[in-house]
């Protein structure tokens, strides 16, 4: 290059190269847990052949240090270099979002790429969700609630104690709600975009008690002043107590508040009034006032200062007695008169009692005595009550009559353990026997007020009961847990030898000795079971959660239907309609209930039958190799659980006639529970295993492989042959088995008198 005067440039490639971005990472649109891939292209002109640049990648701007990166360089053309860097991701992450470019650092060169844009399309998220808070009642309070895409847009729908507070179309709301409370509330919030809804965590809102008003003195004395008050809003629960303070005027509070405290009383209310005794005369006093409500304590009142009147000392005269040392004399005398005479009694009593217990016989020249021990039992006394729990006032009403004395239960060893509680053994001692019983707790440490409520609700709903086949309450009392200071609720139910009847199925099949259930110990517990549920069902009871694992065995062999966490009563009208989406057992649920979240009498139906295929199956889970998620489709297409091997027709036909399509179809609880008297009736006298006769069939009846559902379909050989039961087949299909009603109640199968298991 000329530069004038004779002067000339030759430039230096290898010394300098010159570095372009050519290719900037583009903009890239994933769904949550994907591979993500972006690429930058550099171009370098000049330089040797050795000379490698080292592209870095950044987000927001910021060195990725652990980055998956990849460079390949390719010569394209004399001293020119396409170097490409490539960035993996193997599964993106909400964290991964940001805006991603290529750069060249070093001291020779610092060249960067443009920008690209990696977005995530996917149910929304929460940046902010909402939060516990104490508030004073009627008082509003703001709550935030922050849900992001892509995509977008989001709507935010808040939703109370479970109820939506807004529609979805609604423009209010998206990121904050404004609420004044005057009960104790479960705030959430669902976000919904055109990926499907997200559910918020829950922030419960304390509703508290407002600081009390009017504090004065209205009566005055040199040593005492009695006070009153207005106490404040609790909303609707009311005030139980005042805690009142009082310290000398003028002096310092100690670090914790209490050291210089004179006066430290809590006051139960109403009356709104309590008289401080004890005081010096013409001395200032402060008092300050705080309310209790079951849901917690209301702000301090300020200060106020109060004096106490002037006094004289009234002076004894010399050696005289004060009238209260008079009294205190009298009390002492009186008091040891009648230990004596007590302590007089109890030895004439006790000479009488041993005098029988002697008895005409001699050891080593001595009468031999022969008492028995009594258990003694710690009493020592709690004021744990229901107002402690803070639960609603309907459920106390209800538990009023079933509560039991905690000295009167003793706890023995546990029977199993879960996530939020566990059944222990215990004994309930009654008027005249100690009865074995089933002790049910809760770690009340790890639960929710809700959770509790859940589980005292469970036992006030088995308070109506009162039926052979249907767990009852015996009673539900409180300890007190000594590391967290407040009571635990413990529920009292009868002791059931066999436990849950799905284990006792498993283990009779699968366990170390197997034991042979005859035919006619299913069909009774079958029977056992349509009993309570026609008990529930006459009572307005749906129990939503009937399963094998649900009902309990007592040591007669009776089955009980238990487990009433998820049961309703209806009110009014034949349905209840879930209103959030909850965790239910889906292989059991009905599928209406399935489609709609509606629960009648007629899914309880559904599920009994889904009941009798596991007692059949001794222990078997329902639909083998369906997934939960694939279950309302496979039912959908008309599929159900097929005929169990050795099942009766005249079972598997009561089966299917709760499995039918419309709940209007399916029989009622009282149908069931005659027809399955009538199979136990009409089934021969139960033999022992080793003479039980096997009737051998020819290969057309020969049972197929169990396949994804479990079971066989019917054999439309059995029709017109001499076989242990017959049942008109009106429809065939290869995957189930359609019965038709015929004039005659719910089935039409006719059983013959030969040996035949289940």
């Amino acid at each position: 290059m000329w530069l004038g005067k004779g002067k000339f440039v030759v430039p230096c490639w290898s010394c300098c190269p010159q570095l372009q971005f050519i290719r900037s990472p583009g903009n890239v649109t994933s769904s949550l847990g994907k591979p993500v891939k972006v690429e930058c292209t550099l171009q370098v002109r000049g330089g040797d052949d050795e000379y490698a640049p080292d592209v870095i990648w950044q987000r927001d701007r910021q060195l990725l240090d652990d980055a998956e990166t990849n460079q390949v360089q390719v010569p394209v053309a004399s001293n020119t270099w396409m170097v490409t860097s490539t960035l993996r991701i193997d599964k993106v992450q909400l964290a991964d979002m940001g805006s991603y470019r290529c750069a060249v650092m070093s001291e020779e060169h610092h060249v960067v790429s443009l920008e690209g844009h990696i977005q995530l399309e996917g149910l929304p998220h929460f940046s902010v969700e909402p939060r516990h808070h104490s508030v004073v009642a009627n008082v509003s309070l703001s709550l935030q609630c922050v849900a992001l895409g892509p995509p977008e847009p989001v709507h935010v729908i808040w939703l109370q104690d479970g109820a939506p507070l807004n529609r979805l179309e609604d423009p209010v709301a998206l990121y904050s709600v404004s609420h004044s409370l005057n009960r104790t509330s479960t705030f959430s919030c669902e976000a919904h975009n055109r990926k499907g809804v997200a559910t918020s965590g829950s922030g419960t809102v304390t509703v508290l008690p407002s600081q009390p008003l009017k504090v004065t003195a209205v009566e005055v004395t040199n040593s005492s002043l009695l006070l009153t008050w207005q106490p404040g809003f609790g909303g609707v629960y009311p005030i139980t107590h005042c805690t009142v303070q009082a310290r000398r005027s003028g002096e310092d509070v100690a670090v914790d508040g209490l050291h210089r405290m004179i006066h430290n009383q809590n006051v139960n209310v109403p009356p709104a009034s309590y008289q401080i005794r004890g005081l010096d005369p013409h001395s200032l006093y402060a008092v300050r006032l705080a309310c209790h409500s079951s849901q917690g304590a209301s702000d301090w009142t300020p200060w106020v200062t109060l004096q106490t009147e002037e006094g004289g000392i009234s002076m004894l005269p010399p050696f005289s007695w004060h009238w209260w040392y008079v009294v205190m004399a009298i009390a002492v005398a009186v008091a040891l008169a009648v230990f004596m005479a007590l302590y007089v009694a109890k030895l004439r009593r006790k000479e009488t009692r041993f005098g029988e217990a002697f008895e005409p016989m001699m050891e080593s020249g001595e009468l031999v005595v022969r008492y028995r021990a009594r258990r003694t039992y710690s009493r020592r006394t709690t004021e744990a009550t229901l107002n402690t729990l803070g639960i609603s006032e309907e459920l106390k009403q209800k538990l009023q009559d079933v509560m039991v004395d905690r000295h009167k239960l003793t706890l023995g060893k546990t029977l199993g353990e879960g996530e939020f509680g566990s059944v222990m053994e215990g004994s309930l001692i009654q008027e005249e026997s100690v009865l074995k019983v089933a002790v049910k707790t809760m770690k009340i440490a790890i639960c929710t007020r809700s959770e509790m409520e859940d589980f005292l609700r469970e036992a006030a709903c088995m308070k109506e009961f009162d039926h052979q086949n249907v767990m009852r309450l015996l009673g539900v009392c409180l300890q007190t847990v000594e590391s967290e200071g407040y009571p635990s609720p413990v529920v009292i139910l009868p002791y059931m030898k066999h436990g849950d009847l799905h284990s006792y199925l498993l283990y009779s099949r699968l366990g170390d000795c197997p034991v042979y259930l005859p035919s006619h110990m299913l069909v009774k517990f079958m029977m056992d079971i349509a009993k309570g549920m026609e008990y529930l069902s006459c009572k307005n009871f749906i129990h939503r959660d009937l399963a094998a694992r649900n009902c309990m065995l007592n040591e007669n062999m009776n089955v009980c239907v238990a487990d009433f966490g998820l049961s309703k009563k209806i009110y009014n009208g034949d349905y209840y309609r879930q209103g959030r989406i909850s965790k239910m057992p889906v292989k059991w649920i009905a599928i209406e209930s399935l489609a709609d979240r509606v629960y009648t009498t007629k899914s309880d139906v559904w599920s009994f039958g889904v009941t009798m295929w596991e007692i059949a199956t001794r222990g078997q889970t329902p639909y083998p190799g369906v997934e939960n998620s694939e279950i309302y489709d496979y039912l959908r297409q008309g599929n159900r659980l097929k005929q169990p091997p050795d099942c009766l027709d005249s079972i598997y036909a009561m089966m299917f006639s709760c499995w039918l399509l419309s709940p209007k179809d399916r029989p009622q609880f009282e149908t069931l529970r005659r027809e399955l008297e009538k199979t136990l009736k009409d089934l021969p006298d139960p033999q022992d295993p080793d003479e039980i006769l096997y009737v051998n069939m020819d290969e057309s009846l020969e049972p197929g492989p169990l396949g994804a559902v479990g079971g066989r379909d019917p054999a439309g050989g059995l029709k017109g042959r001499d076989s242990v039961a017959t049942v008109d087949v009106h429809h065939t299909h290869p995957s189930r088995y359609v019965l038709y009603t015929s004039p005659r109640p719910l089935l039409t199968a006719h059983i013959r008198p030969v040996g035949w298991w289940l």
